[in-house]
């Protein structure tokens, strides 16, 4: 009698238990979202960015990303790469447009984006993709951490690989505002109050010293402000005037009261809607 509960109970669980994630047709796109609860890769089918012509100031880091890249996808080695600096200034814009353009050459490039609060499931997204035929570049987006944070401890995963080690075709890039992925004043804090202040926050702060490019985005000049948004108007065909372009665009950034790429594409976007342009 007994050993058929149990065998009722094993049953029930069994059914209960959710069956292990299948590997998609990795053809069907080539870019996915990871999402939880439970585990899929959605295919986007159309990703949303621009043309990597269009970002400009940020020269040596499109030119360092995209050659890094294009190493990764050839089967060469490549390194994993954490985009930092001021906010809107194209960092993640940057990895899409990256992402396009080496496909664009003819090379079959995969792209995975994953949330931060996510990063504990990682383990199972790598399993996925390690046995997979294709090259992917994992990707997440304003990845920081607070003092309380444990995420950060998964992301080893990622960058380390523990006894495994990282699958040869995945390789893991990031955007952050932060060089060291947490506020600095969480770090002087704990390094304050600890009673070896040099090994305090090393494990966290050491987390950026484990990618291999750090690239660093800084605020933009007038001139490149406003050679943004002409870009975008020669690219959708919107047309106005130098003199009239540059005093509303400054007129526009005077009223954010901050200068980078997203306040240039805010300016535009207004614009081609008062010039009746449809974007898409």
């Amino acid at each position: 009698m007994k050993t058929k509960l149990l065998k009722r109970i094993a049953e029930a669980l069994e059914r209960m238990a959710p069956a292990p994630l299948a590997a998609p047709e990795f053809d069907a796109a080539d870019a996915y979202v990871w999402q939880t609860e439970p585990d899929a890769l959605q295919p986007v089918t159309k990703v949303s960015r621009v043309d990597i012509s269009l970002l400009i100031g940020v020269d040596r880091a499109r030119d360092t990303l995209l050659e890094n890249t294009r190493q990764f996808a050839r089967g060469l080695p490549a390194n994993n790469a954490l985009l930092w600096g001021a906010r809107g200034m194209g960092k993640s814009s940057l990895v899409k447009a990256v992402h396009a353009a080496v496909n664009a050459e003819g090379t079959p490039l995969k792209i995975v984006e994953m949330q931060r609060e996510d990063l504990p499931s990682v383990a199972r997204l790598l399993n996925l993709l390690r046995g997979a035929e294709h090259r992917f570049v994992l990707f997440c987006d304003d990845l920081s951490f607070s003092h309380d944070d444990e995420h950060y401890k998964s992301l080893k995963a990622v960058l380390d690989g523990g006894i495994e080690g990282r699958p040869e075709n995945v390789l893991f890039y990031a955007t952050s505002n932060r060089r060291h992925l947490m506020p600095r004043d969480m770090i002087e804090n704990e390094r304050s109050s600890a009673i070896n202040p040099s090994e305090a926050t090393e494990e966290k702060v050491s987390l950026s010293d484990r990618f291999g490019l750090w690239l660093g985005f800084h605020p933009c000049s007038q001139d490149e402000y406003l050679a943004m948004i002409r870009g975008y108007c020669t690219e959708y065909g919107v047309e106005i005037d130098d003199e009239t372009l540059r005093a509303e665009a400054i007129e526009w950034q005077a009223t954010r009261g901050a200068r980078s790429g997203r306040v240039a594409w805010q300016f535009f976007t207004d614009l081609a809607g008062r010039k009746g342009v449809i974007l898409g």
